[in-house]
């Protein structure tokens, strides 16, 4: 098992502008905004940040807060891209600008794995950035997330990339149970890409927590894959897991796979200068 660093550049319509002090700006294409981020340890390059907008945390544990702005960006979203795939980012109520910008470099790895006509399962897809930028490449896609908002804006991106005929299955249900529903199936993919909250609630109320769901989820990902297939990445983004566990986790589950598997940080490169802000911690399996 090899432990990396899997770095997100700059790119067109996304760059992380300068960090520090506990907060980052971004610009998303012609807008830039001001979230908290607590890996910001040291001091930013500027001391004069102009955004279109800030976003406040609350004082609780749980999280909260709300958004601040200066020049409001448009209620409905805007249009960014990223190679052919297109979306809309927007201001959501959760601090995130609808896509994850630190996937890019996950997006461009798995595509590489899929012939065409391979099919991959995309849990907690989210608005479907990634799974576009798989079904670009002509993989068949599985994309499953519990929210039928979520679901409705990835298919939304869908007609803007001009990929509303791509053969992709768009459901709205809880991952773990749509899993284990496929497992009784006997149906096997050649990819996987999994990115599971900390804590979440699926479409009838069922309770999702990283810690005690993750590793019966892994194992029933791994009965979906057999020695032909490609890939499985896991991305987490709760802080107080290490990417050794996620990573050894993976080694134990696919292991009798063959493969390599490896896992690390994921970061993103500040455009003012070069330093590299982690975001997230990641495990992947791939059998090339």
């Amino acid at each position: 098992m090899t432990l990396d660093t899997l770095i997100a550049e700059p790119w067109a319509d996304y760059g992380l502008v300068d960090s520090g002090h506990g907060r980052k700006l971004e610009r998303y294409g012609p807008c830039r905004f001001i979230r908290p981020e607590p890996q910001a340890l040291w001091a930013p390059a500027s001391a004069d940040w102009d955004a279109n907008g800030e976003f406040v945390p609350g004082s609780d544990e749980e999280g909260g807060g709300r958004w601040h702005f200066t020049r409001p960006p448009p209620r409905e979203g805007w249009p960014l891209g990223w190679e052919e795939v297109r979306f809309q980012a927007q201001a959501t109520p959760f601090r995130h600008l609808a896509f994850f910008p630190d996937m890019a470099p996950q997006w461009a790895w798995m595509r590489a794995r899929l012939a065409e006509g391979a099919e991959a399962l995309n849990l907690f897809g989210y608005t479907g950035v990634g799974t576009l930028a798989m079904a670009a490449k002509g993989a068949r896609l599985t994309h499953v997330d519990a929210s039928k908002k979520s679901v409705e804006a990835a298919k939304a991106n869908a007609a803007l990339s001009g990929m509303r005929e791509r053969p992709i299955r768009w459901l709205v249900d809880d991952a773990a149970k749509f899993t284990a529903r496929e497992v009784r199936r006997g149906r096997r993919y050649d990819g996987i890409i999994l990115d599971p909250p900390k804590f979440g609630r699926g479409p009838e109320g069922e309770v999702w927590r990283l810690e005690e769901g993750l590793p019966g989820l892994i194992a029933d990902c791994r009965k979906l894959l057999d020695a032909d297939s490609r890939f499985l990445v896991l991305t987490v983004y709760a802080v107080r897991m290490s990417a050794l566990a996620i990573g050894e986790l993976l080694r134990q589950a696919l292991g009798d796979l063959g493969g390599t598997v490896e896992c690390g940080d994921m970061a993103v490169r500040e455009e003012a200068r070069g330093l590299l802000l982690p975001t997230a911690i990641f495990a992947r399996w791939s059998n090339d």
